[in-house]
């Protein structure tokens, strides 16, 4: 009893009150009296709080519901549900123990219920690591109408709950694709660029159709417009292959590059899969770590998720000769590849250029590199000192540079992306959808 037993201010305001009382009778006599009722007064309202507080052994109940694992980076819903058996109004603080990774010390929820109510309650959290997460106890300090001492409930405790990549974005662009929307998310329309060589059947031509698919032989014979159809190529290869070196362990809005790349990479897995093509996974840094061929199974959704749960950078350079060996003999037919690395310098892109041209010789190979969205602070900020303005000429040659390197990339014939990392999932995908439409693969 006593370990759940705790006093509140009111409780101490009212002892800070009858000491000021019993300080001033030294001079006014006549309330000396006063304060000494008063004295037993308290103590009878605590005996009788604590009485209504544990008065039921199973007085109030609470819970702690999520989803079965959090998603990074999006706000998680953490439903409490509260309800009060006691048979009067009561005042509720509940504490949740988050997980460490949050450093929250200061995480509080005040809520009134009436008699045998139930009140549900909901806070969002944002993880911007992956891993498990360890939720502690969920404590609700329960005090009467008196208010002058408070019973501890422990529920729902040591709960473990694992943090994936983005899967709330697969959810979201599906319900959005299901509706015809994609357009608000800025994933583009592209026009198709001619046909590919799958013959599908010839019909009659209807308003709409593009006049070159005409079939001049087939009209003279039936005596009325006849077009060719084509299927639309499909079980292409595409694979989104991860640089964990130490350069994508830098962060924005508390992600790591590298966890906006693992978001996108499944974001686009999804899309690929959904667009009938083969989705498949490379992840590497100073050397392999997954290589998960393309298929286009059930279970390849689940495989990509689960390989993208564990990925962490180990500080240490990409080894892209390693890359190139990989790929050599991993990847027998033409493929799309999506690169998501980072270069800072045009001097660190020159030293790997040799191996993605042998990479882009037998493959499509698409480079995407992160725009420094911190520079545009110190670009646009007007000057007052000499610092000011060197900072300023510096983020701008490294801002300049990084348009170089796409510009050198695109030179030596290899397609290459600059996006800001809250823009990558978009990106990446418009790219893809540009590259299907344009038949490049």
């Amino acid at each position: 009893m006593l370990k759940s037993l705790y006093l509140n201010n009111r409780f101490f305001l009212v002892i800070i009150f009858l000491v000021l009382l019993l300080v001033a009778s030294y001079s006014l006599v006549w309330l000396f009296p006063i304060a000494k009722v008063l004295v037993f007064v308290l103590i009878g309202l605590f005996f009788l709080d604590t009485l209504l507080l544990y008065s039921k052994k199973t007085a109030f109940k609470a819970s702690r519901k999520s989803f079965g694992r959090l998603s990074n980076g999006d706000k998680n819903p953490i439903h409490i549900t509260l309800q009060n058996l006691y048979s009067f109004p009561v005042r509720v603080k509940v504490i949740d123990e988050l997980p460490e990774q949050f450093q929250e010390r200061n995480f509080q929820i005040f809520e009134n219920l009436s008699s045998q109510e139930m009140k549900n309650v909901t806070y969002f959290l944002r993880p911007t690591k992956r891993g498990e997460y360890n939720f502690g106890a969920l404590n609700v300090f329960v005090s009467s109408p008196i208010g002058l001492v408070a019973r501890r409930f422990q529920f729902s405790q040591n709960v473990k709950v694992p943090t994936y990549p983005a899967f709330f974005a697969l959810k979201k662009y599906e319900i959005l694709a299901f509706s015809n929307h994609l357009t608000e998310m800025g994933i583009k329309k592209i026009r198709r660029f001619g046909n590919n060589r799958e013959f599908e059947q010839i019909k009659e031509y209807v308003q709409g159709d593009d006049i070159r698919t005409i079939n001049w032989k087939a009209t003279a014979r039936r005596n009325t417009l006849m077009t060719n159809h084509y299927q639309d190529e499909r079980s292409q290869h595409v694979y989104n292959i991860i640089d964990k070196g130490r350069t994508m362990k830098m962060p924005f809005e508390g992600l790591s590059l590298l966890d906006y790349a693992i978001n996108a990479a499944l974001v686009m897995s999804k899309v690929t899969l959904s667009k009938d093509d083969k989705a498949g996974l490379i992840t590497f840094g100073h050397k392999i770590d997954v290589v998960l061929p393309a298929t286009r199974e059930q279970r390849q959704m689940n495989k990509i998720l689960e390989n993208l749960y564990n990925q962490k950078t180990a500080y240490k350079e990409a080894n892209f000769e390693r890359l190139y060996l990989t790929i050599k003999h991993k990847i027998k037919q033409r493929s799309l590849l999506l690169l998501y690395t980072n270069f800072e310098s045009l001097s660190s892109m020159m030293r790997q250029v040799v191996f993605l041209r042998k990479i882009a010789a037998s493959h499509l190979l698409v480079v995407i590199i992160f725009y420094n969205t911190e520079l545009d602070k110190m670009i646009f900020q007007n000057p007052t000192n000499t610092e000011e303005i060197y900072n300023q000429t510096i983020a701008e040659k490294l801002a300049f540079e990084k348009k170089l390197i796409i510009k050198e990339l695109q030179k030596y014939g290899i397609q290459a992306i600059l996006t800001k990392p809250k823009d990558l999932t978009v990106n990446a995908i418009n790219k893809y959808l540009e590259i299907k439409a344009k038949g490049l693969l």
